[in-house]
């Protein structure tokens, strides 16, 4: 599809997107301040102005970088931030890290942004889910079901190619962010997720990041690290003095071997390896 198609088509999700939102009578919007949470508070702010509230749930599995980049975001957009501390880390259905951990992590979230939808007057709570989104495996997308959580991208059919479009057809410099996901994305299921190891695999990304590159990932298998990083990235990784310099980098975080994945970088890496075991 030729790229002034795929942006009209775009457009006229987002006319869709603007019209449902501004049907509601308030909205919190749980924002992370990637993508998909971004392109939201974007359209609740331009159809729903002050009756909408930017809620980020603030955990250790939630990067202090994102965290900076959210409240900028919000800034930029006119958009009103809170943070809320979640308590995931207390809940054994959580860091015991099931297949299923993200329905209790996003449970635990949304029933602190429901509370505060309820006693301040808003009538619904939003997330970031996409029309993508639907064809991973989404514990989160459960709860937010069972919660009446609901996904405004997700209703009019809005994907990440054209919520990325939309994104960069507004100035916003979020456009082309590379994938996030929270750090306990990198425990293997089954694995307890502690503190400790979210600093540790945190620490680890965000030194690779100051060597330069955009998509990292450090999956954690005890004192191994498994480093990913994004498929045009790869080559860099593996050329001249880099490997090594990042291996120390990684090593400095406190793990005592690193590999490098060949593959680079695959969005649901965990997920396919579930399905292999099935």
């Amino acid at each position: 599809m030729k790229q002034p198609e795929l942006l009209n088509i775009a457009f006229e999700k987002y006319e869709r997107l603007m019209r449902l939102l501004s049907s509601t009578d308030g909205a919190v919007v749980a924002f992370s301040g990637g993508v998909d949470s971004t392109l939201l508070l974007t359209a609740a702010v331009e159809s729903l102005g002050d009756r909408v509230l930017a809620v980020a749930g603030l955990s250790p599995s939630y990067p202090e970088r994102e965290l900076r980049d959210a409240q900028e975001l919000a800034l930029r957009l006119g958009a009103r931030l809170r943070t809320v501390q979640t308590d995931e880390m207390s809940d054994p259905s959580y860091f015991e890290n099931p297949k299923n951990r993200c329905f209790h992590c996003k449970s635990h979230l949304f029933d602190l942004l429901l509370k505060i939808a309820d006693e301040e007057g808003y009538e619904r709570v939003f997330d970031g889910t996409n029309a993508d989104d639907a064809g991973d495996f989404r514990p989160g997308i459960k709860a937010a079901r069972e919660k009446g959580v609901t996904s405004p991208l997700m209703e009019v059919g809005l994907r990440k190619e054209e919520i990325r479009i939309l994104l960069k057809a507004k100035g916003l410099p979020v456009w082309n962010k590379p994938a996030q996901a929270c750090l306990a994305s990198r425990i293997p299921y089954g694995q307890d997720i502690t503190e400790k190891k979210l600093r540790q695999i945190s620490v680890a990304e965000d030194r690779l990041r100051g060597l330069g590159f955009l998509t990292v990932r450090v999956r954690h298998w005890g004192h191994l690290a498994v480093v990913e990083v994004g498929p045009d990235e790869l080559d860099r990784i593996f050329e001249g003095g880099m490997r090594e310099q990042a291996k120390l980098a990684v090593k400095a975080a406190g793990y005592k071997r690193v590999a490098f994945d060949s593959d680079g970088y695959r969005s649901g890496s965990l997920n396919l390896a579930m399905g292999n075991q099935s």
